[in-house]
């Protein structure tokens, strides 16, 4: 089943259909809802995750009308502001979203926040009781949006210390964090904590020509930080070995290769001594390592590291108040060649100057306001809504509750992130994705209790009162009325797009 699903997703990705969603789901599926009126869901956030369960569900449940609410002014959220600009292949997933955009059964209403103050130019929000009330089903898919901290001393008061998600949204142009300006002139050196693919993701972008840069998608405030960088070293620190490493061999080879850019080796001691005998992915990601780029360290005027074994304990600054240095203590494997192995710390100190730090240690979904009156449980140290891993959310445990199993919320579900937590690709999100709408698709057409609510009239319901408060809801004509107005400007670059980092001028763009 895992190897259809990915085909599906890579074919659907590299080629455009002019066959509408309705007239594919009446051929492709034979499932017929048992009510006699349609389905009418919410999905809160318009990423992959979204996407994909709203896919999912209209493809097999015929008439389900999808109402998607976005807090931003545009779609696709973590393929917009997370996907690296120099990967516009991954962005193809585009194609399938605007498919599904494009059946009458769909309405976008972006600029609209649930539960949450949007906290933007002109933003609109709706209470999450609202939205319960007039749908059959709401489908949580709205992301993490929250990084995880270090909690060290030095972090939250020296200058030039940046969590990866604030630089990546920087470059990729989130209204968020538009006015970052990471100073990227203080010294040559740079560390990065921790070694995911996002990690990698912003080695690259540090490391990278600008010229090449230059000609993706990111934003010209980077372009210009990028350009004037002093960066020259940078340091991907992980507390274990590369045996344990999170990152995955296409971001590394890619570093591997970049013109001008040597990397330095890494300790052989964490290296098996026959590499050729391990699985085959591991293999060839520690073939990579061992085999380093193909510039020389001696000569080359940038250069990189994979740091194991170092643990960060604090950070020290200069008398300005920015950042001088990063302490790390050195750690121990308890058995280095161990996919699951412990670390222990050690005594050993290791300082490792750095003008600029970057953490890459995770993101976190947090809970929406509204979650406890309805009666949503929400995990706050794992950061996900408690739900049956099938998508189903479950109902809080009140303390005179003597039942052994949480109950499902009835209607109520979540996908991607906010369900499993801020792991995988867009694939597993598509995957995670599927199984909810399946869920939803099974509940539904054995009758199980749904959302009783004041009515199923959806976005009709709750528009007078959003336009009331004279703020600007985005649909999904005016998303593409913002989509030519950036292409134009991308022309002007001969680049793809030069995107809009502000939302006022996305809504601007959209009158």
């Amino acid at each position: 089943m895992t190897s259809i699903v990915k085909s599906w997703l890579y074919a659907s990705c590299r080629r455009k259909t002019s066959v509408p969603l309705a007239i594919r789901s009446h051929y492709s599926y034979s499932t017929a809802s048992r009510h006699e009126r349609p389905l009418r869901m919410a999905v809160i956030g318009s990423g992959p995750a979204g996407f994909y369960t709203a896919y999912r569900v209209m493809s097999k449940v015929p008439k389900t009308k999808v109402d998607m609410f976005e807090a931003l002014p545009v779609p696709y959220g973590l393929v917009r502001f997370g996907v690296a600009p120099d990967h516009p292949e991954v962005k193809n997933c585009q194609e399938k979203f605007q498919e599904v955009a494009s059946s009458p059964d769909f309405t976008f209403i972006g600029n609209v926040s649930v539960g949450n103050e949007g906290g933007h130019f002109d933003g609109c929000t709706i209470p999450l009781a609202s939205v319960l009330h007039h749908y059959d089903a709401v489908v949580f898919a709205y992301g993490a949006s929250k990084d995880k901290t270090l909690g060290l001393t030095g972090e939250s008061e020296l200058r030039g210390i940046y969590s990866a998600r604030e630089f990546v949204g920087w470059y990729n142009g989130l209204p968020e964090y538009a006015d970052l300006a990471p100073d990227l002139n203080k010294g040559d050196e740079a560390v990065i904590i921790g070694q995911g693919n996002v990690a990698l993701d912003v080695a690259r972008m540090l490391l990278e020509n600008v010229d090449i840069l230059r000609k993706t998608g990111i934003t010209e405030a980077a372009i210009t930080a990028l350009s004037e960088s002093r960066i020259k070293r940078v340091h991907i620190v992980g507390r274990r070995g590369p045996m344990q490493a999170a990152f995955t061999i296409k971001e590394v080879r890619e570093l591997m290769k970049l013109h001008g850019v040597g990397f330095h080796d890494v300790d052989m001691s964490l290296m098996p001594d026959e590499i050729s005998k391990l699985p085959r992915a591991r293999r060839r990601l520690m073939e990579v390592m061992v085999k380093g780029s193909t510039a020389s360290t001696d000569v080359a005027p940038k250069s990189w590291s994979l740091d194991f074994c170092l643990s960060p304990t604090e950070f020290l600054g200069r008398p300005d108040g920015s950042l001088e240095k990063t302490v790390f203590e050195r750690t121990l494997l308890s058995s280095p060649f161990d996919l699951s192995s412990g670390v222990t710390s050690t005594a050993e100190k290791v300082t490792i100057p750095s003008s600029v730090a970057f953490r890459s240690i995770g993101y976190k979904s947090m809970a929406l306001p509204g979650f406890h009156e309805a009666g949503i449980s929400f995990n706050d140290r794992k950061g996900i809504i408690e739900n049956d891993g099938m998508g189903r959310v479950l109902r809080t445990r009140t303390p005179d509750d003597n039942t052994r199993e949480n109950s499902h919320v009835p209607g109520v579900y979540c996908a991607g992130w906010v369900k499993r937590g801020p792991t995988g690709v867009i694939a597993s999100t598509m995957e995670d994705a599927f199984s909810t709408g399946d869920a939803i698709v099974s509940d539904w057409n054995s009758e199980a209790p749904f959302i009783k609510g004041e009515s199923s009239s959806g976005w009709e319901a709750l528009r007078t009162g959003v336009e009331e408060g004279r703020c600007k809801v985005i649909h999904w004509e005016d998303w593409q009325k913002i989509d030519k107005a950036e292409k134009e400007r991308g022309v002007q670059l001969a680049k793809e797009r030069e995107k809009f980092t502000s939302t006022e001028a996305m809504l601007a763009a959209a009158s």
